[in-house]
């Protein structure tokens, strides 16, 4: 993305002056969920601040944690460290807990190629790549996943009510260990417009003949 539409995103969002994904005014965040399940096909996405971030809410959504063992696409080092970390143990039999795609400036453009294939209840897409810092998405069409991995990135709330009310209605919902995993609208909105900007056709160069 061009500098220039970089600056122009970063000054519409920073006008609003809704900066925090906790607000119910922001709208870049709904934008980039709602294009992300256009383009992949899926029902529901959280966004999230980091790769990591992710693949611990795509587990998470479907009850899996420590103590757990999983078949996971590709592993590779620091996933693994990861993963030990949240005490789920990585082995290659049986079907993939995720399906992963990383995106970046070369491939934006082939989001829902990439994930036709897909199969497993939870998709992470990773669009760190496209350069406007950390951030992930986990895509799925199960409600109780995408519940479950959605309460885990603010603190275990679901909305302003319970996270600041401490009323809770979904007992059964809220993770063990919570954690703050938003992801900035600012950064929302620049991923939003590489991915909108990757999907256009791209214009003719040159005179025509």
């Amino acid at each position: 993305m061009e500098l220039f539409d970089t600056a122009t995103v970063l000054a519409r969002v920073l006008t609003t002056g809704v900066v925090m994904s906790i607000e119910k005014s922001d709208r870049e965040l709904p934008g980039l969920e709602r294009l992300l399940t256009k383009q992949t096909g899926r029902a529901r996405a959280v966004l999230v601040n980091s790769r990591t971030a992710a693949l611990h809410a795509a587990l998470a959504g479907q009850g899996i944690g420590h103590g757990d063992t999983v078949a996971v696409p590709e592993p590779d080092a620091a996933t693994g460290r990861f993963l030990n970390w949240l005490g789920v143990t990585v082995e290659g039999r049986g079907p993939a807990a995720y399906d992963y795609v990383a995106l970046d400036p070369a491939n934006a453009d082939q989001l829902g190629e990439l994930t036709r294939a897909a199969t497993a209840p939870a998709l992470v897409v990773d669009l760190t790549g496209l350069g406007f810092g950390p951030a992930a998405a986990v895509l799925t069409d199960d409600d109780k996943v995408w519940a479950r991995a959605e309460r885990l990135k603010i603190f275990g709330a679901y909305d302003l009510r319970t996270m600041w009310t401490q009323e809770e209605a979904s007992t059964s919902l809220v993770p063990g260990v919570q954690f703050n995993y938003r992801l900035s609208p600012l950064v929302a909105a620049c991923a939003r417009m590489a991915l909108t900007q990757a999907a256009r056709p791209a214009a003719p160069t040159g005179a025509r003949s």
